[in-house]
């Protein structure tokens, strides 16, 4: 009985060490999304125009795109070596950085700065890919919760260096970016030590104690979420804001902590250590299967996902058809189902539209006569963070009590996304207040629940390449959405208001990759003031979300077949 008890202490320890240090890198790997913090600086030192420096922004986007080497990188690598890349590339990336705003060498050439602005883009999506697809095969049977605590804490991260600068650096940005450089290198070691492949939970018990592993988590996460809120309007001052800040992030210690300090008898003798378990299962039990699985007479019926290892046991050899829904899919097989193109749609329309608000945040409160801003874009951050953790935990809850199916809530988050786009058109006093918090919401339920779909519905042996190439989205829609049409349709009202024509002088003034283009096409990119700037660009992103909508309930009633199943696995898996 000892040695069933080490065991079981260790597999709980290691399954427990292994998602903290998860919480911890997805913390810290959010460092590209704060170049705003040290734009203005890199821009006077490197004696960059707006264009230029707009282009830098999209080189660091172009290394969010290259995520797809991380993906398939995870096919093959260990978790710790996909770490340490990681962490070597933003290593690098931001330390180039630092030293030419800290003026130790002299400004890069252009090409070379787009260069280390893409690795260090391109360094969170192995950190990501890294803790997401070790997470989820090591907790298959909570894919909600572990994915909305793990991106919640990305959500957060950007505020979590912001803090930590201005509380001891007095906002130098040559020492942010340092900060981006050295602790997510420190980090990720730390992580390769610990994150590591387990076998999924097996036992009812074991079940119970990863859920009670989770509220707490989520708790420790909401209350970090809370004082990151408080601190960005009542402004704490210093070392106690940074010293309690690491307290907080320190908390969810408390569980494998636990599990050392507890005499051996505390650890429950019935929760074992997991055997010779395959680390890719599908999640859906045999018996679940087979209904789905049955085919015309004369035909083999045995479920699909006993295929392989039937024809291994018998020494036969393995013939390959196409999987059903549920089971693994290679990027072969994805291409071909209607089911990933509907989500990869999805999550276009999702992303792209609130993609529009969030990078023009800071023109559309100049429209409106905001002369700061940083309330709207911590609003947005913030709401962000909840949407994440929060439809982690319901679309969790609801597909195992009812075998809702998790693109349900993914239309709901289109059609709240409308009432936000709803507001701002109207212009109703403190609707960008409500509609940059509506926006941030619906943003994080996006990623929250996409990522957990795409495993329930394509299998966990190439989800690290699935879900690369569905993030690709994020940049896309960035420029299609954010960068080329609400770039264009600014510059239409601004011509309409000013009385210009097209060919008159350009002036920058719209951002991103738009500026650019906006040049060569002969737009007058002049300023725009008042509710009509950006009124067309809110009704064309409304039409956008109701075409997701759509394609987000043919998905939900497509998948129901496939979710009843997972409802009744959850049930047997818990007996």
């Amino acid at each position: 009985m000892e040695e069933g008890s080490k065991n079981s202490r260790r597999y709980i320890l290691t399954k427990w060490a292994g998602f903290v240090s998860a919480i911890w890198v997805q913390a810290i790997a959010g460092n590209n999304y704060g170049f705003s913090n040290y734009s203005v600086a890199l821009k006077s030192i490197g004696g960059y125009n707006q264009v230029e420096l707009n282009n830098l922004g999209v080189a660091k986007d172009v290394g969010k795109a290259l995520g797809v080497l991380a993906g398939l990188a995870s096919d093959f690598l260990p978790p710790w070596l996909i770490l340490l890349i990681g962490s070597l590339d933003g290593l690098v990336g931001y330390g180039a950085q630092w030293l030419v705003l800290s003026r130790r060498i002299a400004p890069l050439p252009y090409w070379q700065m787009c260069v280390v602005l893409c690795m260090g883009g391109n360094s969170t999506t192995w950190m990501n890919t890294a803790v997401l697809v070790t997470s989820i095969r090591n907790f298959r049977y909570n894919r909600g919760p572990v994915v909305g605590i793990l991106k919640g804490y990305i959500g957060l991260s950007t505020a979590i260096f912001t803090v930590l600068c201005s509380a001891l650096f007095s906002n130098d940005p040559a020492k942010f970016v340092l900060l981006l450089a050295i602790i997510p290198f420190a980090v990720c070691i730390v992580a390769m030590v610990f994150l590591r492949p387990v076998a999924p939970a097996s036992s009812k018990p074991e079940q119970e104690e990863e859920r009670r592993g989770f509220f707490f988590l989520n708790s420790m996460a909401t209350l970090l979420g809370v004082y990151l809120l408080f601190y960005d309007f009542l402004k704490f001052s210093g070392t106690i804001a940074a010293i309690f800040l690491l307290v907080l992030l320190l908390l969810p210690l408390y569980l494998p902590a636990k599990l050392l300090l507890l005499p051996r008898k505390s650890i429950p003798q019935d929760v074992e250590a997991p055997t010779g378990g395959n680390l890719d299962q599908p999640l859906l039990h045999p018996q679940q299967v087979q209904g789905e699985n049955q085919t015309q007479p004369g035909q083999s019926s045995s479920p699909s996902i006993d295929k392989d290892d039937l024809a291994k046991n018998r020494g036969e050899r393995i013939v390959h058809g196409s999987p059903k829904l549920g089971e693994d899919h290679n990027v072969l097989q994805l291409v071909k189902r209607y089911e990933f193109w509907l989500l990869f749609v999805s999550l276009l329309c999702g992303m792209g539209s609130g993609t529009v608000v969030i990078n023009n945040l800071g023109q559309i409160g100049e429209t409106l006569g905001y002369k700061d801003v940083g309330t709207f874009v911590s609003l947005t951050s913030v709401w962000g963070f909840f949407g994440r953790i929060g439809s982690g935990l319901v679309s969790e809850h609801f597909l195992r009590s009812s075998g809702v199916p998790r693109p349900v809530w993914l239309a709901a988050s289109q059609v709240l996304m409308i009432v936000g786009f709803v507001l701002l058109v109207s212009a109703l006093p403190g609707s960008l207040y409500i509609g940059s918090s509506i926006t941030g919401l619906c943003y994080g339920v996006r990623l929250a629940v996409t990522v957990p779909t795409a495993s329930e519905l394509f299998g966990l042996k190439y989800f690290g390449l699935i879900y690369n190439i569905l993030i690709i989205n994020i940049p896309l829609g960035s420029f299609l959405f954010s960068g080329l049409l609400a770039g264009f349709l600014y510059d239409y009202e601004a011509q309409k208001s000013l009385g210009v024509v097209a060919s008159a002088a350009p002036s920058i003034s719209n951002p991103g990759l738009w500026n650019g283009l906006l040049q060569s096409f002969g737009y007058s990119g002049r300023a725009c003031l008042g509710t009509r700037c950006y009124r067309l660009t809110y009704v064309t992103m409304i039409g956008i979300c109701a075409l997701g909508f759509i394609v987000d309930t043919v998905l939900a009633f497509v998948t129901v077949p496939l979710y009843r199943k997972l409802k009744n696995t959850f049930a047997i898996k818990s007996r």
